[in-house]
């Protein structure tokens, strides 16, 4: 098995699992939320709201990035591949995918040194009355950045090699 299938096996179980589990975990607790306040007239999960809105939803969306990069559910610029001769798509799709890289590598360093502060510092949010930490939810961030460069820079050697052209997202 090579690298790019167990990379996509390792996205595949983040998005599946990971954000599968977080899905549940926020509907569960938004039903569990509304059943207490609207039969019991108590909390039943005090700070239930504040779990979902910084841990459950970020790890949702960040662990099923990657998965929906490497899918093809993100904009892409291809629009005008019917319309361009072959050469100039690639070279014009190859500048777009080279523009979104250096923006992801931007982002990439920003959310690093965040996370990484937010490590050093032992960051931590409050719910109900205690605080946890809240930096093992930031480091998955950075993780999921640093799956869809290196996605993006798969796509980019394909793009401007000109091999799979039509099917960027295939296996080599």
């Amino acid at each position: 098995m090579g690298f790019w299938q167990r990379l996509g096996q390792i996205e595949g179980g983040l998005a599946s699992v990971g954000a599968g589990f977080c899905l549940f975990a926020i509907m569960i607790m938004t039903v569990l939320s509304v059943l207490g306040r609207y039969v019991f007239e108590m909390d039943l999960i005090p700070g239930g709201y504040n779990l979902i809105e910084r841990v459950a939803f970020p790890l949702l969306v960040f662990w099923a990035i990657p998965l929906a990069h490497r899918d093809g559910m993100f904009p892409k610029f291809d629009m005008l591949q019917t319309r361009l001769p072959p050469m100039l798509y690639r070279i014009m799709a190859s500048l777009v995918l080279l523009v979104e890289i250096v923006i992801f590598v931007i982002v990439m360093w920003y959310v690093t040194e965040y996370a990484w502060s937010s490590v050093e510092s032992g960051r931590q949010f409050q719910i109900s009355s205690t605080h946890w930490p809240i930096w093992p939810v930031i480091l998955m961030v950075p993780l999921a950045f640093g799956l869809m460069l290196l996605e993006m820079f798969r796509l980019f050697w394909i793009t401007a090699t000109g091999r799979n052209i039509s099917k960027p997202n295939t296996e080599d």
